[in-house]
């Protein structure tokens, strides 16, 4: 990569970067280019010159996340961890994510623009439903998943237990109890009247 090459990747990536700081906070539908340049002290043509549109900006920005998260999932999933840990990190790392993408702001993004949703449902067949179906089987095989529960069970109580999760943790932040998180995860792994 020569020094042009190399400048033009780093202004790219500062543009994102400020575009997804900004989508923390503000409204998808408000965002303007003249925000995003303000933010990250680049002029509009420069915006235009390296995306075309805010929404192949806003594109941009959300595929590079969900890649970026997907491959710390994956890295984290393939790891020397025992199945417990990996079920305690799947759900901090959802607890971090609600504070960095917002289920509202990804909401707002998939109504905007179905690229973006056929991008969102192609990486979750083609990428997080294997790894968690590898992540299934190997807690069968380590005993650690019951027999008597059947593949598709788990997954629709996992799809089940996500999409009540942000609304989980709402109720977590209002009741200032952290400790809940801990009987949650005791709840998914042990059942109401489970082991210690």
């Amino acid at each position: 990569m020569n020094g042009f090459e190399k400048r033009a990747l780093q202004i790219k990536e500062k543009i994102m970067k400020a575009t997804f700081e900004m989508l923390k906070t503000w409204d998808v539908n408000k965002i303007r280019i003249a925000d995003i340049a303000k933010t990250a002290k680049v002029s509009q043509v420069t915006i235009y010159n390296y995306f075309g549109s805010k929404e192949t900006l806003m594109r941009e920005v959300f595929k590079y996340y969900i890649n970026s998260s997907f491959k710390e999932f994956q890295e984290y999933m393939n790891g020397e961890h025992t199945f417990k840990e990996k079920i305690e990190w799947i759900i901090l790392q959802e607890r971090e994510s609600s504070n960095t993408i917002t289920p509202n702001m990804i909401d707002q993004l998939l109504i905007n623009d179905p690229e973006i949703a056929k991008f969102l449902e192609k990486e979750y067949n083609e990428k997080i439903i294997p790894v968690f179906l590898e992540f299934i089987e190997e807690g069968r095989n380590n005993g650690e998943i019951s027999n008597k529960i059947s593949t598709q069970g788990l997954m629709m109580y996992i799809n089940i237990s996500m999409k009540y999760y942000q609304e989980f943790l709402k109720s977590i932040k209002e009741s200032d109890n952290m400790d809940l998180i801990n009987e949650m995860l005791h709840i998914f792994l042990y059942g109401i009247c489970g082991k210690p």
